[in-house]
Order: C-alpha cells, then structure tokens, then sequence
C-alpha cells in the first residue's frame, strides 16, 4: 500500500525542516513554501490526503479533492478562512494544546517582567555601567499573594492557572463555557463574571481565541474598569486587545503596565507608539516556541492526521462560532 502523501504548507524555516524529520515512515511530507505562486503550491498539494498548515488558501483547497484534514500546528486558526473550508467540508484540527506549556511559561515571565518593571530594563542599565541604575525611583511588586484575573481557561489558562499556585495567587477566572468544580479545585481557581475579574484583579491574563466576541474584548471601558494599578497580560491574539485603547490608558495612567506577546498587526510597524512607552514589555509573538512545543505539535499532527486516514474522527477539531 503506497504511503500517504502530507503537503506541508510553511515557510521554509529551520522548524519547518525538523517538523518534517518527526513524519513517520508511512507518511510521505512535502515541504511547500509559503513564498511559492498559486499554480505552484497547487501543484505541490493537488494529491494530499492531508495538509499540515495554519496558512493554506482556500483557492489551493479547491483543487486538492483528496484533502481529508487541514491539521495546524498552533492553537489558533485565525489565518484560515474556516468558515469557506467547512463550508468545502474540510475539518480543520489545531494542536492539541501542544502549545499551552510554553505559553504559559511566557505568561507567567511576563508578569513578573512588568511587576519588576522590566528585567530587560535592568539588564541594560548593568550593560551600560549603570549598576542598579534608577533602581530607587521605580516601585516594582510581587505577583505572590495578588489576585490574578485569567480570562478564558481553556488549555493555556488551566497551565497558567496550575503554576500561579507555586505563588500563592488569588487566581479568578471568567470563561463562556462552564468549568467543572473539580477542575476549579485542582486548580485553586474561582469564578466569577467579567466585570467583577476587571474590578478585582491585580493582573488580567487573557488566553482566548480570537473571534467576533473577543475581538477588541479589551478597550476603553474595560481599562477603564481595572484598578490604576493593574498589569494586562496578552498572550493569546493581538486584536483581543485594542491597541490604540491600550496605549491610552498605558500613557495616562489609567493602568500600570502591560506584557504582550502579541500584537494588532503582526510584524508591527516600526512607528508603533507602544514601542516608546516604559511600562509595557512586549515579545514577537513567540511565546509558544520552544523544542518541547515543536515535538508535541509534530507528534500530535500526524498522529491526528493518521487517525483521521484510518476513518477515525480528529482529535482537537475546531468548533466554529455561530
């Protein structure tokens, strides 16, 4: 029986290559380069049985009838046009939560980051033979003992969750779908509604896919409703946050800080105003990325992308809004 044939739609990256070394024998991958024409990448997944990307069109789709699961690599899928590829009756799978360690881990780096008012700021000051520098002039605080309001406790809300017990948090959380009781036990984690997470909290972390009701889910009302000491943490999608709401209330006083890992527009442009502000840490959207993510990831696409080859449903489908 010939192997099945996995177009693998990326660009060409040192991941790239070894996401493909974790295929297994009977699954042949072909790398296509994102940066490839239409006709090209057509031409290259025309007889896939499965597609590994978070970036395929919905064009190429249409002329690759064997495509039996677009198989993602990250937690989220908005680069995707779900609703015409469910429309073509093509699931789309994400990661399986592959992802949610190394995002928390960021998560919780980010908070102490803003909480220490930057540990990049004292790495420079150091660098520059400024030692301790206006160590005097800026208060910093501990996350231990704070309240941490996280917004959206799916996979990476539950991780982020689980380590803010070794600081001994208040931990809230808000999420549209209910949390069984013995989760929230496990995690030491309480509910409560939105408002009441924006008014309470010391730090609001937010892990919540993007879509119509997340998107701008944070913006002038809601910073508005947050203590003037609080730290906003985004490490989910840019456009949960709006950004020139964001800079307003980071500028005015109106928060303490934020720690993003992402932003509206990916790569942002240079002229940015939140790149001149000092109360704000922000990272290139990689909070993800690390070797352990990469195994896990490659390791739960093919292993999802041969179950559904051996008429088996997929794992971790993704459920569109309605």
């Amino acid at each position: 029986m010939p192997n099945s044939k996995i177009a693998f739609v990326t660009a060409l990256t040192e991941r790239a290559y070894f996401i493909k070394s974790l295929a297994p024998p009977d699954l042949d991958v072909t790398l296509v380069d994102l940066n490839l024409s239409q006709s090209e990448q057509i031409a290259l997944c025309k007889d896939a049985d499965a597609i590994i990307s978070s970036y395929v069109t919905v064009d190429v789709l249409k002329d690759c009838p064997k495509v039996k699961l677009i198989q993602t690599l990250s937690a989220g899928f908005d680069q995707l046009d779900a609703s015409t590829i469910g429309e073509m009756g093509i699931p789309i799978a994400n990661n399986g939560g592959a992802n949610s360690i190394a995002v928390s881990e960021q998560t919780i780096a980010l908070m102490i980051a803003v909480s220490k008012k930057t540990m990049l700021h004292w790495d420079m000051a150091v660098r520059q033979r400024r030692w301790r520098g206006d160590l005097g002039s800026l208060p910093m605080f501990e996350i231990t003992n704070k309240t941490v309001g996280i917004v959206g406790l799916g996979r990476v809300g539950k991780q982020v969750a689980k380590r803010l017990k070794g600081f001994d948090t208040r931990t809230i959380y808000y999420d549209v779908d209910k949390i069984a009781t013995k989760t929230q036990v496990e995690l030491n984690v309480e509910p409560v509604s939105f408002e009441d997470l924006l008014r309470e909290s010391d730090i609001i972390s937010l892990h919540v896919p993007l879509n119509r009701q997340t998107r701008a889910l944070i913006s002038h009302q809601e910073l508005e409703t947050m203590k003037p000491t609080s730290y906003l943490i985004n490490a989910s999608r840019g456009p949960v946050v709006d950004e020139k709401a964001l800079h307003y209330a980071l500028q005015s006083g109106i928060i303490a800080g934020a720690g993003l890992d992402v932003l509206e527009n990916e790569p942002t442009p240079a002229d940015n105003p939140l790149f001149d502000l000092d109360n704000v840490v922000i990272t290139p959207h990689m909070a993800a990325s690390s070797y352990e993510t990469d195994l896990r990831a490659g390791d739960f696409a093919y292993s999802n992308i041969k179950r559904v080859l051996f008429g088996e449903p997929a794992q971790s489908l993704i459920v569109l809004e309605d």
